[in-house]
């Protein structure tokens, strides 16, 4: 049996021919001359062998069997060798040329020949090959039952009628050119006809019969050879060993191909071509010219010329190679065979390249891509070559992510039963955890560098074996490879519990190469993990942040808290450590601080989407020992479904966390608009307490000395953001702007302190006029907010009690007179001078009071005067609306026979009517039905007054 034959290593090379079977010629008397090939059915080719004796052999072969067999043998034309042999599948012919005369035989030789006398001294005969179903323009001829025959210098076109079971065959000359001489080769494809001569390559029209050069050859080269290329319906044109592809047209179509010598005979398979030389077979690329597969079959010596038949069909698996006594038959291997072969000898990146190029050619699917790309990252696996492998990984569609699960977790485990049981070509070993991949590899790499001392190759990567790799680089380069792949996969649409492995063993590969931020985003994040599978895992080895996120977002708040209090309480311990706040920050304190802060903020954020009353109320004091502005966002958040009930939280504020419970109560009355007057009272209370303690404060710092004032007012950075501003104003804002609150409780609270200004604001509730302006004037001399609060009230009486305190201020207390006439300055207007003057104190300073007096007097005559006018005015406007409404109903109207009315049109005669202020005018009846205020114009004269001119009123 012939066997491949290695080329160059650094070429391409594969197998795509595979021996099938031989046939000899027994006793090998003649030599093969000519051949051809015909796919009678998916189980049995015929194969037509010419000799130099003239006979005509006929052989079966079936792609399935590695058997040829000689069915039939018949002389054609003693003597003379058979030129060539076309076989016409359609119609079950077949005509041989032999002693420049055709001969017709049936498909299987059965029948006596039958000559084709009309046609006498052929040099060449081709059949017809067509691209299309298109009939040839202007010729009549169906399909491909035609030849060209080449006779003298005449070529002849022949179309052939002829009934599929006998030899009854009619023919028509279809058309008759001059042509040149010394045509040696022929193809006939479409409307063309590509010829060949010594001198070089020609195209005739077969419509026309125009012919015109394609190329000349060189003086000296070897003989003209055609061969048509049914794939892609182009013809090839051989130039010694170098072969042109042209078009039906004769124009150049791709690259050319340089054979290794001037071949014997070109054939077709698939995407090659196939060229045989000295009994050897070489395959070509199409595209690239690239030798792919080289086969020897004869020896050193064939003895003569070597001739190839293809099936028309080039997808056809069968391909003939004939040596002058000796036939070989070579079966063309399916694309995952070649796939397969190249797989097996580690070429991968050939095998992917082929890949390409046959899903490009249409010869295999998407999927079968992506199968190929899934099988070639598992065998670079157990290469120990992790980031190529995953490469290919990503370009697979068909590939689970459930089918990685095995080499990072044991089995049996929670997701055994996911992972299909697919072995795909069974190219590579089961899927094992990466520790024992690396393991077996790495003494695969040991054994391979043995032999290698030894002198015997093996298939182990060359770098590997000149500088091995560590197990522990090789062991983090395959977690991490795996990483990078279920991190892609998490954006895939998974089934629920695919998701769930996905995510898990994830953070295994996280937690093996120790990477915190990944484990803590991840566990922080959505996400599928399976809790029970890692609470262990994470806990003993003490990354319980990672722990603690997780059971966050996997909705098990209380375990995540539980674990946040614990790393807050153990921070100093060496329980976890933050590695950020290690760089940041240098001093011990400062750093154990915000590690504490760190958890407190972690588990507020817990808590301020927690509807879980009793859950929030439990961990709220220890946040608050830390942060208290956390524990005011926690109670204080919008995020969760059901506010927390307000009376357990304030039951459960620490007393001593004052400012925590101002700021709830000041939340609930002015963001969630509670009106419950406890709530009011108690916030009120509160900020009075505080603001009496402040002032306590001030007072005793005052008469200490610095030092005491420097311990006082220590800095406390935890609490400074809960209030902008002092708890004095937001006392004063509170109580002036709440009416829900009772004042007088206050009051118990704040009699006998110094604030006088939330005294004032709560009598002023009470309706305590004279304590307020005894307050403002007297306690606070603040005259401006004295006067003001006069005219609030707004009696001219309480600027005369204001200005009696003024003028006797009681208690022994000098009277005020510049805040007297600042008042009588202001307000003078407002005051009966009678008695001012009355109230006036003798011992007050002429010079302060009279300029003040002068002004009020004139002040009040001019608005005595004022009122005058105002009055004589309003009399004269009730004067003339009199006199205008009597010039209303005295007006007369006159009626006769033509007057109709204004809303019916009925005539009005001497019926009652009546006469609108806009001089419209109604019948009795129309007039009880508008009402006596809207006319039939629609206007309404209570809404919109009608204004006629008078004495002093116009328009």
């Amino acid at each position: 049996m012939p066997s491949p034959m290695a080329i160059n290593p650094n070429s391409r090379a594969r197998t795509v021919l595979q021996p099938l079977s031989n046939f000899h010629l027994t006793p090998p008397t003649t030599s093969f001359r000519s051949i051809a090939l015909y796919n009678l059915s998916n189980s049995q080719t015929l194969i037509y062998l010419g000799t130099n004796s003239g006979t005509l052999l006929l052989l079966s072969a079936n792609p399935d069997h590695s058997k040829l067999s000689l069915l039939r043998s018949v002389t054609v034309n003693d003597g003379s060798s058979v030129e060539s042999v076309q076989v016409f599948g359609g119609i079950g012919k077949v005509i041989v040329l032999s002693g420049e005369f055709l001969y017709l035989y049936d498909s299987f030789l059965l029948q006596p020949s039958k000559r084709l006398s009309f046609l006498k001294g052929v040099r060449v005969f081709t059949k017809r090959m067509r691209s299309s179903e298109n009939k040839l323009n202007g010729l009549n001829c169906e399909g491909s039952n035609a030849f060209a025959v080449v006779v003298g210098n005449r070529l002849v076109l022949v179309g052939i009628d002829s009934n599929v079971d006998e030899l009854n065959v009619s023919y028509s000359i279809l058309k008759d050119y001059q042509c040149i001489d010394g045509i040696s080769t022929m193809v006939w494809l479409n409307d063309s006809i590509i010829i060949g001569t010594a001198n070089g390559y020609s195209l005739v029209s077969c419509v026309s019969g125009q012919s015109g050069v394609i190329f000349s050859l060189p003086d000296v080269s070897s003989s003209p050879k055609l061969k048509l290329l049914c794939k892609d319906w182009n013809v090839l044109l051989l130039v010694d060993n170098v072969g042109v592809v042209v078009n039906a047209d004769g124009q150049p179509v791709s690259g050319s191909i340089v054979f290794r010598l001037d071949p014997d005979s070109i054939g077709e398979v698939s995407l090659y071509i196939v060229a045989v030389k000295d009994g050897k077979m070489d395959l070509y690329h199409k595209k690239s010219g690239t030798c792919i597969q080289r086969v020897s079959f004869g020896g050193e010596s064939v003895g003569g010329p070597c001739i190839i038949a293809d099936e028309e069909d080039s997808e056809g698996e069968l391909f003939v190679v004939a040596s002058p006594t000796k036939v070989m038959c070579y079966r063309k291997l399916s694309p995952e065979e070649q796939i397969k072969d190249l797989l097996r000898k580690k070429n991968f990146k050939e095998a992917i390249a082929l890949v390409e190029e046959l899903e490009c050619e249409g010869e295999i699917t998407k999927n079968m891509v992506s199968f190929v790309h899934a099988q070639v990252g598992f065998l670079l696996i157990f290469d120990l070559r992790f980031e190529e492998a995953v490469n290919h990984f990503l370009l697979s569609d068909i590939l689970q992510p459930s089918e990685l699960f095995p080499f990072i977790m044991r089995d049996p485990n929670r997701w055994s039963l996911l992972v299909p049981r697919n072995r795909y070509w069974g190219l590579h070993p089961p899927p094992a955890p990466l520790e024992d991949v690396v393991g077996e590899g790495l003494s695969a790499i040991q054994r391979a560098i043995l032999l290698r001392k030894a002198g015997v190759e093996t298939s182990v990567d060359d770098d590997f074996l000149s500088n091995p790799p560590s197990r522990a680089y090789i062991l983090e380069s395959a977690i991490k490879s795996m990483i990078r792949y279920l991190e892609v996969s998490r954006n895939k649409e998974l089934t629920p519990s695919v998701k769930e492995g996905v995510d898990t063993l994830l953070m295994y590969l996280y937690r093996a190469i120790d990477s915190v931020d990944d484990m803590e985003k991840l566990a922080s994040a959505a996400n599928s993990c399976v809790v029970e599978e890692l609470e262990t895992l994470l806990g003993d080895s003490g990354h319980l942040r990672t722990l603690a996120f997780l059971y966050a977002s996997r909705g098990m708040s209380s375990k995540a808290l539980a674990i946040w209090r614990i790393l807050a309480r153990n921070y100093t311990s060496g329980l976890w450590k933050d590695n950020s706040l290690k760089s940041s920050l240098d001093d011990s304190g400062t750093q154990v601080l915000a590690g504490k802060e760190t958890a407190a903020a972690e588990a507020s954020k817990i808590l301020e989407e927690s509807s879980d009353a009793d859950l929030v109320l439990q961990h709220l004091g220890w946040i608050a020992d830390i942060n208290q502005v956390f524990a005011v966002q926690i109670l204080t958040s919008e995020k969760r479904e059901n506010q927390l009930p307000p009376d357990e939280v304030i039951a459960a504020i620490d007393p001593s966390k004052v400012e925590i419970f101002q700021r709830y109560l000041q939340w609930l009355i002015e963001e969630q608009d509670s009106c419950d007057t406890r709530f009011h009272t108690l916030y009120a209370l509160s900020l009075a307490k505080s603001t009496i303690e402040t002032l306590e404060v001030e007072t005793s710092s005052q008469n200490s000395d610095a030092g005491r004032i420097e311990e006082t007012t220590v800095f406390d950075p935890r609490t400074s953001f809960i209030f902008e501003t002092p708890v004095r104003e937001r006392l004063q804002t509170f109580l002036q702007s709440s009416d829900l609150y009772d004042p007088e409780e206050i009051l118990d609270l704040i009699e006998g302190s110094e604030l006088w200004w939330e005294k004032a604001i709560l009598y002023k509730k009470l309706g305590q006029e004279t304590l307020v302006l005894q307050i403002l004037a007297l306690k606070l001399e603040d005259s401006e907010a004295a006067e003001q609060y006069c005219a609030d009230i707004g009696r001219p009486d309480a600027y005369m009690q204001l200005l009696d305190m003024y003028l006797d201020p009681q208690d022994g207390k000098e009277p005020m007179f510049k805040a007297a006439v600042r008042l009588l300055h202001n307000h003078g207007e407002s005051l009966d001078p009678l008695q001012v003057l009355e109230r006036l104190s003798s011992d007050m300073p002429l010079q302060l009071a009279s300029e003040t007096i002068l002004r009020m007097l004139r002040a009040r005559l001019h608005h005595h005067r004022q009122g005058q006018i105002v009055h004589n005015l309003s009399r004269a406007l009730h004067t003339d609306a009199r006199l205008a409404r009597l010039e209303e109903r005295s007006r007369h109207v006159q009626i006769n026979d033509e007057s109709l009315c204004d809303s019916c049109h009925a005539r009005l005669g001497t019926k009652l009517f009546a006469m609108y202020p806009d001089d419209t005018i109604v019948c009795y009846k129309c007039f009880r039905r508008q009402g006596e205020s809207t006319s039939v114009t629609g206007r309404d004269f209570k809404r919109d007054t009608l204004v006629k001119p008078g004495w002093l009123v116009t328009r």
